[in-house]
């Protein structure tokens, strides 16, 4: 695979960026899947067109850049040539204070960056001229959070250490109802807290399949909280797209051990009814 792929994260406590990155190049397969992270997700786009859906949207083709906001579904992608962008992936507080934008008004949604963050019109003007990670990072600087913002902060980091624990003690702890932390909770982040707890668990256990080993799907569940199997299997599909072992069938067949990446399903074949007759077949039984 001829693509270039370029990280940076900053160091910890990373308040408001998850990672700054920059990718060019081209994919050896037609289109992705990319699992929802609970993130929201700006890209500036210098190259050929990507054509992109979120969740059951429309298809939206996007030439100059894209916004996308937090989401529990999929994102379809696919390059219409060569990749070359620029792209920043906020925490699950960081849309508000970095690109002004409340997010649950883009939740679910993609949308052009250039009419939804002014700001990027001069940055990718300056990325055309001279396009280094150094220019996106200096144009993400936000200020101080507000206590609103500190208690979600705390929310997210308590549901990342334990996703399975319940909301109204992570309330209590934070001195609020539950109530008024699912309220604030939405508003700030754009997603429920307890939909953001399913996508935590949904992640780590992505990060812990080795797709080329047999997968212990009914352990692997339980480890993670699922004892039933087809809940699993319903929350599975809602977060890649596809089945369990449509999943691990579309890593090895796109990538090598060094390549595979966590929340990616390639579609290799240009038939889209093939991949999603491949998403019924359920996992190893």
């Amino acid at each position: 695979m001829d693509f270039v792929y370029e990280a940076r994260h900053p160091p910890a406590p990373a308040r408001f960026v998850e990672s700054i990155w920059y990718a060019r190049g081209r994919i050896d397969y037609r289109r992705e899947r990319i699992a929802p992270t609970g993130s929201t997700v700006a890209v500036i786009v210098l190259g050929d067109p990507i054509r992109l859906v979120a969740g059951d949207g429309p298809a939206l083709v996007v030439r100059e850049g894209f916004l996308l906001g937090p989401h529990d579904r999929p994102v379809i992608n696919e390059p219409l040539g060569e990749t070359h962008c620029f792209g920043v992936v906020t925490t699950a507080v960081g849309c508000q204070a970095l690109f002004g934008l409340r997010p649950a008004s883009i939740r679910g949604k993609v949308v052009d960056l250039l009419a939804a963050w002014p700001a990027a019109n001069a940055l990718r003007r300056a990325l055309l001229q001279d396009g280094t990670l150094d220019l996106v990072e200096k144009a993400v600087a936000a200020d101080a959070p507000g206590p609103a913002v500190l208690r979600c902060e705390a929310a997210v980091l308590a549901l990342e250490a334990d996703p399975l624990r319940p909301i109204g003690g992570l309330a209590a702890e934070l001195g609020v109802s539950h109530g008024h932390l699912d309220r604030e909770f939405t508003e700030i982040v754009g997603l429920g807290p307890r939909v953001v707890s399913r996508i935590l668990r949904l992640r780590a256990l992505l990060a812990a399949i080795d797709v080329y080993a047999p997968v212990d799907w009914p352990g692997l569940a339980a480890a993670y909280g699922w004892f039933d199997q087809s809940h699993f299997i319903r929350d599975f599909r809602r977060h890649t797209g596809v089945t369990p072992s449509a999943y691990v069938a579309a890593q090895r067949a796109a990538f090598t051990p060094e390549q595979a990446a966590p929340g990616f399903v390639p579609e290799m074949v240009t038939d889209v009814k093939s991949v999603q007759d491949a998403g019924r077949s359920g996992p190893e039984r």
